[in-house]
């Protein structure tokens, strides 16, 4: 080698030691960096081992891997390799997980498009996958990875709102009645107190067992059976006891008799339940509470106090979630409200607007005849549910305080064109709010809201009499109507047949109620749907659930109800024994569910 070469060799090797000297001490300078824009989700001892691994071994090649990935993972969903398409996918957020629309990719992936790639007589099956959609956002990168970007709370409150709570899959009504059925053990029909407690509960299994009264109860469960020697599953198999006692050793079933109508009972069935919405939901009873005392129907006797939001229902999650999302949003400084803020918005108030038209949730259960496969001598009995969703007319006040703040917010800030968005929303409301409490036969707030609406929103077609206004309104939902416009519609007027048959006035009565029944009629003819996703219940089903409407109203006065019950058993009985057996039904659900 000459010696020129000879020097060329030596400078690159000096100017590459050099480099790579410089590159080191820059190199805490560059993590300080990527710690100050928060790019390190973990430090080194905290990461879990699946991305402890994978960060190491694929090193610089990781995008080119993970890319090949994604490739394979769309082909095996083309194909109809769902197992191995979410095996894939759960590897691609191992190698990506600060990603965040990794994470929103997959999750609608199986939410919307694998779930309904799966037959529609498998509705268990696709229901599957839509809890794996939104278990991997709650679970995996909101809980386990701590990730914090807002679109990720947006995607998954969408998942409750749109894909669990509204009717465009076949299987929406068996998701209702999923979710709906899992929570109720926890949080059915309860009030603030009941949420007070569950705030003020004890957050560790090790602040619990400090309680001299509470390690009794615990370790009388341990002797007596097996399944509480673990405890990590303690709380699951304490729950699962509590409600069918049969699958567990009697002995069980014996030590909670010792402590039942006890104060140390008590306290540890609120510990249990707001362990389980910590572990198993990851909902934090605090947040809940402060949600409810904003969002939750108001009550109508006293309007200054909300009571708590029905979280069987899809719409309460969905409120939840977007509520978290926009919560770290406000701990940023200097932040400028852009659209992932205001979709998050937008899901709130999407959220509460169903809530105000179909929040209230009714299990319907009824006896189905013995199948043909049933032995003769032992026919087995078979108990059909189904989930019905009612109107809420306690939800247009959270309703409207929420819009009316947030438009003062984006009004504040100068964005123009989204504040006019939500203004249309907003408007939209009002008109049928004013449609429905005029539905129900609660003129006076119906006034009041078309007042509101016409303060708003000075436009000439509002500017007329209450009446006027209900005519038209009434002509246009026709023209357009849809499922929950026909069910809001029919319920509200079956509603309005029973207050007027309740004061005497039994011709206006009728035509409520021939009215209810016409526009039953016409969506029937109108959205015939042979798979059942966007037909309605049965009138005489509706009936009934109008009736319910008007006797839970608390608008009305005590006497008026005592009236209609008076009136429906001397002059209808068939009618009020059909009301017995439903309120025996419900009797039986509610004492089941405690």
């Amino acid at each position: 080698m000459r010696l020129r070469d000879k020097i060329i060799c030596f400078v690159c090797i000096v100017l590459a030691v050099g480099l790579f000297i410089g590159a080191g001490i820059q190199l805490d300078s560059i993590n300080r960096q990527r710690q100050d824009m928060n790019l390190i989700i973990d430090t080194p001892e905290n990461l879990p081992p699946s991305l402890a691994f994978a960060t190491i071994a694929t090193g610089a090649f990781r995008g080119l891997i993970v890319d090949i990935l994604w490739m394979r993972a769309d082909k095996l969903k083309e194909e109809g390799q769902f197992f191995d398409a979410r095996q894939l996918a759960e590897w691609i957020t191992i190698l990506q997980p600060r990603f965040a629309s990794v994470w929103e990719f997959h999750a609608w992936n199986m939410a919307y498009n694998i779930s309904v790639a799966i037959p529609e007589t498998q509705p268990d099956q696709r229901w599957q996958w839509v809890r794996n959609g939104y278990e991997l956002l709650r679970d995996e990168a909101i809980d386990k990875y701590k990730l914090k970007n807002i679109t990720l709370f947006r995607e998954l409150g969408r998942i409750f709102q749109h894909k669990i709570g509204g009717v465009s899959d076949d299987a929406h009504k068996y998701y209702k009645l999923q979710l709906a059925l899992s929570l109720e053990p926890l949080l059915g029909p309860v009030d603030n107190q009941y949420f007070d407690a569950l705030a003020e509960a004890p957050l560790t299994w090790q602040e619990i067992t400090k309680d001299p009264n509470m390690a009794s109860l615990i370790e009388a469960l341990k002797a007596a059976s097996k399944a509480f020697s673990d405890e990590n599953e303690f709380v699951s198999n304490y729950l699962s006891l509590r409600q069918n006692s049969q699958r567990f050793d009697p002995a069980a079933g014996k030590a909670i008799d010792e402590f039942r109508g006890t104060e140390v009972l008590k306290k540890f069935d609120i510990f249990a339940k707001a362990w389980q919405l910590r572990k198993v939901w990851k909902l934090d009873p605090v947040i809940m509470q402060e949600i409810n005392r904003s969002y939750g129907p108001i009550d109508f006797s006293d309007p200054n106090t909300h009571l708590p939001l029905d979280w069987r229902h899809p719409d309460s999650h969905a409120i939840y979630w977007a509520i978290k999302g926009l919560k770290i949003l406000a701990e940023e400084e200097d932040r400028e409200i852009d659209a992932t803020e205001t979709n998050a918005d937008r899901i709130v108030f999407h959220s509460l607007q169903d809530l105000f038209r179909n929040g209230t949730i009714f299990i319907y259960e009824s006896q189905l005849p013995a199948s043909s496969q049933d032995s003769p001598e032992q026919p087995q009995e078979r108990i059909y549910k189904e989930v019905f969703l009612r109107p809420d007319l306690r939800m247009f006040e959270p309703y409207n305080t929420s819009v009316l703040t947030t438009l003062k917010k984006y009004k504040d800030d100068g964005d123009e064109g989204r504040y006019v968005s939500l203004q249309n929303g907003h408007r939209n409301m009002l008109k049928n709010a004013v449609f429905s409490f005029y539905q129900a036969g609660h003129k006076d707030h119906a006034q009041k809201i078309l007042n509101q609406l016409q303060k708003l929103y000075p436009l000439p077609e509002f500017k007329v009499p209450l009446v006027v206004f209900a005519r038209r309104r009434l002509f246009e939902e026709l023209e357009s109507i849809g499922i929950n416009d026909a069910k809001e519609q029919i319920t509200l007027l079956l509603r309005e047949s029973y207050y007027l048959y309740a004061i005497r006035d039994d011709d206006a009565s009728f035509n409520s109620e021939k009215m209810a029944e016409e526009i039953w009629n016409y969506y029937k003819v109108k959205h015939d749907d042979p798979e059942f996703r966007i037909n309605l219940p049965e009138l005489k089903l509706l009936r009934y659930f109008g009736l319910i409407d008007f006797l839970n109203d608390q608008q009305y006065p005590p006497y008026l109800r005592q009236n209609l019950l008076g009136r429906i058993r001397i002059e209808k009985p068939e009618l009020f024994k059909q009301l017995e057996v439903e309120a025996e039904k419900i009797r039986k659900q509610s004492e089941q569910a405690k």
